[in-house]
Formats: C-alpha cells, sequence, structure tokens
C-alpha cells in the first residue's frame, strides 16, 4: 500500500464473500490451466528445498530421495532461485489476468506480487535477499551449523530403517553445506559485509556449542540415538553418525569458527545496515518486503514514537490502579519483573512448570476459539522449549507448522535460556500469539485448505501473519482471557509496546545510525523488557533488518480493517464471516486491503 493509505485510512468492510472457483461464461477460463502452473511451480520448488519438502511430510513416494537431501547453500543455489523466478513470472504473465475467475486472479496477484518481490532482491549481491533479507550469511539466527541440527531433531521423524538412512544421509551432506556457506561468508567479507563484533560473539559461542563436545553427544547424535531407540531399530546408525560428525562436520566447523574468527578480529561495532554498501536502499528494500508497505524509515520511526506514547499511557493507567505509581512505565515495569511473585524458579522443575502454564493456557483458549471462528485447525499444537544448543540466539519464542499428512504436529517453541526473561504476567499473551488464535490459526488455516493452491498454502508475508498473532493478542483481551487479571492485561499492553518499541529502535539502528547500546536502553526504559531479553532482540533486528516492523504495522492493518466491519455490519457484525478471510491464505497486507474493500460489503 501506499504510505498515505496506510497513514490515513483506507477500506469498508462487513461480511467476507466466498470467493468462487468456478467459471462462467466470461471469466474464469484460465483457471485450470493456473491451478495446473502454479502446482508445477510449487513442486519444482520442492525439490530444490528438501527440508521443505519433510517438512510438510511431502518427502515420500516419488520424492522419497529428498528426505536423504539438504538444500544447495552455494552462492549459485541462489543464483537458480534468481533464475526460477524469472522464469515463473514469465509463464505466469503469459496467462491472462482478465480471463481468470475472482480466486484466480487473487492467486495470480499473490504470486505475482512474490516473484517481483524475490526479483528485486537481485540487484544485492551479499546476504540473502530473495524473500526476507538477512545481510550477512553468519550470525547466531542464520547459519546451517544452527538450523539444520534444529531441523533434524524438531522434523526429521524416523519410522523406519530408510527413515534412519535418511538421517544419516542427511549428516554425512552438512559438511559440505556449512563449507558452502564459509565461502559466501568469505565472499562477502570481501566487499566488507560481515557482521558486527557483538553478533559475531555470540555466533562463535554457538558454534563451540555444537563443536566443543565429543562427536556422540553432539545433538545431531544424540537425537538420532533416541529416535532409533524409539523406533525400535538398532543402535549402529547413531555410531556411523558419530563417525560422520568427527570426519565431515566437525572440520567443517572448524573451518567456519576459524573464518569467524578472523572476522570477529576485523568487525565494527556499528549495528545498522547504513554502513553496508547501498545500506540505505538495502534497509528500504527490507523493510518494505517485511510489512509488504512503502513506509519510509522516518515514517516508521514517527509512526513508532505515536504509539509508544499511546500505549504507555493505557499501562500507566492500570499500574497505577494497582498501587504502582513511582517512577516511569517502564521503570515500574521492570519493578514487575523483578517482583518473585511473577518469576518462575531458573531451574529445571522451573522451566517445566512455566512450560504446564503455557500449556493450560493454549488448552483454555482452544475451547473459546468457536466463538470467534467457524473453521479450526485439523492439527494439534504442542508447547516445547528452545533446544539448549541454540538457545543463545534464538527468538523468545516461534511457531513451527505441523505436517500436511499429518504426522508431525505443530510446535510452539518458548526460549527458557533463563526464566527471569519470560516473567508470568506476559506468558499468556505469548500464547495467544505463537499458538491460539495466532500463528497456529492462521497458518493452518492456510495450510489445510484444499481451496487455495500449494504453493500459496505455505505462503508467507511478515506483515500479514505477525499482524494477524499481534491481533490475536488483541481479540484475546476482546475475549475477556485478563477479566480478574489485570497484571495478564498489562502483560498483553506491554507487547503491544514492545512491538511499537521495535519501530523505533529497527529503524533507530539502521536508518538513524543508532549505536546497540542506545537501541538497548532505549528499549528496556520504554517497555521495561529484562535486559538479557532486550539484548536479544536487538542483536535480532540487528541481522534481520526491517522483519521486526512487520509486527506493529501488520496489526494496525488488520485492526483498522476488523473496525470498519465492525462498524459497517452494526448489528450484524459476525467475526466468524470476518476471520474467515484466514481462509485465503497469507498475502501481501496491500493485497489484503483490496480483498476486504471488494469482497466485503
Amino acid at each position: 500500500m501506499r504510505r498515505r493509505q496506510f497513514l490515513a485510512s483506507a477500506g469498508s468492510a462487513a461480511a467476507l464473500a466466498a470467493l468462487p472457483r468456478t467459471a462462467d461464461a466470461t471469466t474464469g477460463t484460465r483457471d485450470a490451466e493456473l491451478r495446473a502452473l502454479l502446482d508445477r511451480f510449487f513442486y519444482a520448488r520442492l525439490d530444490d528445498n528438501p527440508e521443505q519438502a519433510t517438512s510438510l511430510g511431502l518427502d515420500s513416494g516419488a520424492r522419497a530421495a529428498l528426505k536423504s537431501r539438504l538444500g544447495d547453500a552455494s552462492r549459485a543455489g541462489e543464483a537458480r532461485q534468481f533464475a526460477r523466478a524469472r522464469s515463473e513470472l514469465a509463464a505466469l504473465r503469459a496467462i491472462p489476468r482478465a480471463a481468470l475467475g475472482p480466486a484466480a486472479r487473487l492467486d495470480y496477484d499473490i504470486v505475482s506480487y512474490s516473484l517481483e518481490r524475490v526479483l528485486a532482491g537481485e540487484r544485492y549481491t551479499f546476504g540473502a535477499s530473495a524473500g526476507r533479507y538477512a545481510p550477512y550469511v553468519l550470525t547466531q539466527l542464520t547459519g546451517a551449523y544452527r538450523d539444520v541440527p534444529d531441523f533434524l531433531a524438531n522434523q526429521h521423524r524416523i519410522r523406519d530403517a530408510a527413515d534412519a538412512d535418511a538421517y544419516v544421509a542427511r549428516v554425512a551432506a552438512l559438511g559440505a553445506v556449512i563449507d558452502a556457506e564459509t565461502e559466501r561468508q568469505r565472499e562477502d567479507a570481501a566487499k566488507g559485509v560481515f557482521a558486527p563484533d557483538y553478533i559475531l560473539d555470540t555466533t562463535l559461542k554457538q558454534l563451540a556449542a555444537v563443536r566443543d563436545r565429543a562427536p556422540g553427544a553432539t545433538g545431531m547424535v544424540s537425537d538420532l540415538t533416541a529416535k532409533l531407540k524409539a523406533a525400535d531399530l538398532p543402535a549402529d546408525r547413531a555410531e556411523a553418525a558419530a563417525t560422520l560428525v568427527a570426519e565431515r562436520v566437525f572440520p567443517a566447523l572448524d573451518r567456519q569458527r576459524a573464518l569467524v574468527t578472523e572476522l570477529r578480529g576485523r568487525a565494527v561495532h556499528d549495528a545498522g545496515v547504513w554502513r553496508l554498501p547501498d545500506g540505505a536502499a538495502y534497509y528500504a528494500a527490507a523493510a518494505s518486503a517485511a510489512t509488504t508497505t512503502e513506509l519510509t524509515g522516518d515514517e516508521i520511526h514517527r509512526l513508532g514514537l505515536a504509539q509508544v506514547a499511546e500505549i504507555g499511557a493505557r499501562i500507566d493507567g492500570i499500574l497505577r490502579a494497582q498501587g504502582m505509581t513511582q517512577g516511569t512505565v517502564g521503570e515500574r515495569l521492570v519493578a514487575l519483573n523483578r517482583r518473585p511473585d511473577q518469576l518462575y524458579p531458573n531451574t529445571d522443575p522451573g522451566r517445566e512448570a512455566l512450560l504446564e502454564q503455557l500449556r493450560a493456557q493454549v488448552a483454555a483458549m482452544t475451547k473459546r476459539l468457536p466463538e470467534q471462528f467457524a473453521i479450526l485447525p485439523r492439527a494439534p499444537v504442542e508447547v516445547r522449549r528452545v533446544p539448549e544448543a541454540i538457545q543463545a540466539g534464538a527468538p523468545g519464542g516461534y511457531y513451527q507448522s505441523a505436517s500436511l499428512d499429518g504426522t508431525r504436529p505443530a510446535i510452539y517453541f518458548i526460549n527458557l535460556r533463563d526464566t527471569f526473561d519470560r516473567p508470568k504476567f506476559g506468558l499468556a499473551t505469548l500464547s495467544y500469539h505463537e499458538a491460539v488464535p495466532g500463528h497456529h490459526l492462521q497458518v493452518m488455516s492456510a495450510l489445510e485448505s484444499q481451496d487455495i493452491p500449494l504453493i500459496r498454502r505455505r505462503g508467507f508475508y511478515s506483515g500479514y501473519s505477525e499482524g494477524w498473532a499481534l491481533y490475536s493478542e488483541q481479540l484475546a483481551d476482546e475475549m475477556g482471557m485478563y477479566e480478574g487479571d489485570p497484571l495478564g492485561q498489562v502483560g498483553y499492553l506491554q507487547s503491544l509496546l514492545f512491538r511499537a518499541t521495535r519501530l523505533v529502535v529497527d529503524s533507530g539502528m539502521h536508518v538513524k545510525r543508532w549505536s546497540r547500546e542506545k537501541a538497548t536502553d532505549y528499549l528496556i526504559a520504554t517497555t521495561g523488557i529484562a535486559r538479557g531479553r532486550s539484548q536479544g532482540e536487538i542483536d535480532r533486528y540487528t541481522v534481520w533488518p526491517g522483519q521486526a516492523c512487520s509486527y506493529k504495522i501488520g496489526h494496525t492493518v488488520w485492526t483498522r480493517l476488523r473496525d470498519e466491519a465492525k462498524r459497517k455490519a452494526g448489528a450484524g457484525w459476525d467475526p466468524k464471516a470476518f476471520h474467515r478471510v484466514l481462509t485465503l491464505g497469507a498475502m501481501p497486507l496491500t493485497v489484503l486491503e483490496r480483498v476486504v474493500r471488494e469482497r466485503m460489503g
């Protein structure tokens, strides 16, 4: 959307009309052709993304060989992505949009938008820009050294000997993937592009967590051992995997660690991408890709400051009603975070008690979902802690969807490196964001749909998806989930404040040249979030510029559209009708606004 449309108002809404997929005499004559083309796109991409094939449960039958492979992490592999995007876009444009029915036109527009965004990133010859922008190859959040062990542990299922052999084959392939990323980072470093010193410090810490242990004690081997036992298979494959770790993976990790150590000696402390080649344009492109809007860095910054002030005033009123009147809102939130009654012990029993609270929150909300939603996911969602090997650099919480074949549940991960970072009063809103009615409902409503093409069922637009998850936190409050729990409502509002603050600090670092320390201090002073978690957040924004802005910008769009729908419907308001928009799949916010305007009336 254009910035004036976003900052002002756009769209009218009432009840979502179904998008027909049948052709009439004048339109829809090419719908089947488009659907077949999009399916070809999907399966061709799947052949180049074995991890996604496993994640979706589509690595069987004719695609069983994918189960033994890892994706191509080389620069040549990235070049193939861009070449494929050009070819797909040409094939898509060969179908006249005017010849399509309403639902097919929506598919056409969304896929076309995605391909154009991918190709817009081709100008940047460092990091990754084919979708989400990540300027550095190796960081605390990016790299096969952390991603592949986590993937094998949480997504590669072992039910029989073939699955076990495929797991071992992936361990064998990991060394080459690590080396490919090392080479890409070396090439980028020659252009002056590598992460700041503090990012490389955490990266080295995580590399050590994988490398500095016996091969048989690595997560890859210990996870395999447990899975073999559960499948009643002999343990000899774990021994083979340990040998591969020692002979292939560890040498590759040593080469990677040597490069990162070298780069650490040359690294600067500047946080923002303004220092990179064409850095200002890079941030604008990154923010646009994440939010699917065209707001400038200065506009994002001003929007954040305005929303920080508004949400802070709401929190102030609740805290005063609770007798907490001394200090700024941020200082009072810090004090609340320190209260013993708001903390679980930083021990394994304490962490398990925290997980049980999350599970109870998810269960309680699940019972209430029929009040707001006519269509609910079939797949269950489980709550697990982030694996310890990657928790130092991992986000505070994240969601992993279920497989299409129903063999693996969805998972809501929470980072429990320090329970002080997760006080009790903020846990419920995190559950509503990551699980229900947040990411789980949004992602699985599309993934389980038979009405939209496969290529769109796993579509991800951060502004849409993260905006929905933040809207879900607000919806939980409106449903009365915090009745009698004012501190829980403070936790929800702190979450909104946190996302508004992200607009300020993300644009602050990457546009206004704020330091890591200034951004961290502002985040803590404004939100009262513990320093450890706040530092981790700032470090995340350092390596994923623009992404953090998508939450509050997306939330602003979702709530505005819902409120307009509610006003127009009046006494006939039906939230279930509005929420059926999820069944159309994820889409850019520009397209979402158009769909709401056109299909609600």
